[in-house]
């Protein structure tokens, strides 16, 4: 994989002073996990294109790209994300210092722009149409991937000793189906939807909630809190939801400024994808 006349374009990029020179990097997914990796690639240098769904359902909005899609565009920590109609309009985005993001379900500008790193950051769980021969390094997050058959290299991201370890072989940890522990509570800090229906909020992303608080509703069915926090996180009101879908978590340290900040378990997975371009391109 160090070949680097093997299939690999290097290209001057216009708004970064150094940075390897190579074709855009392509993060399928835009969650406040895949938001992580895009920033901080390009905080790197390296020009970036997101793909998404025409109808994500982040949970730490405040964080996360795919706002763009219903709001144009979304800022992350100082950067931003654009919403484009077509892949040809990435560059003038990029010539701008921000990300494109497009809304492709099945990744199709990566047969137009042609990168040299495709990052599945979907976090579906399972391998939903990444190929090892997609690019020509593939980095794959999470369960569902085995490095050398899915994708070329796996990252960790399940909490503990090994999150954010880049993986060339094997697979990730089994998904757990249990939220990560935060300040000692784990399962409680996670809001969870009663029924099918349409969600609505009676609070915002940075509120301070109380336990036994109603933060919303789905079709009349309450929503309460189960501890004392800020709200962390919440899908966006007006969205059909089905029985226990996870719909917003609430962090009980209390720490506004957490809310609009990426994680601590989105970086170091942004560490993992970093060290397995630069494993291979640097």
């Amino acid at each position: 994989m160090k070949d680097k006349g093997n299939g690999c374009s290097f290209i001057s990029m216009s708004h970064e002073p150094c940075a390897l020179r190579l074709a855009p990097i392509c993060i399928k997914g835009g969650g406040d996990i895949a938001s992580g990796v895009a920033w901080r690639l390009h905080q790197c240098g390296f020009r970036v294109l997101i793909t998404e769904i025409p109808r994500p359902m982040a949970v730490r909005r405040k964080v996360a790209f795919c706002e763009a899609v219903y709001d144009g565009h979304a800022e992350v920590e100082g950067v931003e994300a654009l919403l484009i109609g077509e892949v040809s309009d990435s560059r003038q985005v990029w010539d701008q210092g921000k990300i494109p993001l497009l809304v492709d379900p099945e990744c199709e500008a990566a047969k137009i722009i042609q990168p040299d790193v495709i990052v599945d950051a979907i976090l579906a769980k399972k391998n939903i149409g990444t190929s090892l021969s997609d690019a020509f390094l593939v980095i794959a997050l999470g369960p569902g991937f085995e490095a050398g058959r899915d994708a070329h290299f796996v990252v960790e991201t399940n909490r503990g000793h090994y999150l954010g370890r880049l993986l060339t072989e094997g697979s990730a940890e089994p998904n757990t189906g249990v939220p990560g522990t935060v300040a000692g509570i784990s399962t409680d800090r996670v809001l969870r939807s009663p029924g099918r229906g349409v969600w609505q909020s009676e609070v915002e992303i940075g509120d301070a909630v109380r336990k036994g608080g109603v933060v919303g509703s789905v079709d009349g069915q309450p929503v309460n809190a189960l501890i004392n926090g800020v709200l962390r996180g919440m899908i966006r009101p007006g969205i059909p939801v089905t029985e226990g879908l996870k719909i917003g978590d609430i962090d009980p340290r209390g720490v506004k400024k957490n809310c609009y900040t990426i994680s601590e378990k989105a970086l170091a997975i942004s560490g993992g994808v970093l060290e397995g371009i630069l494993r291979v391109f640097g």
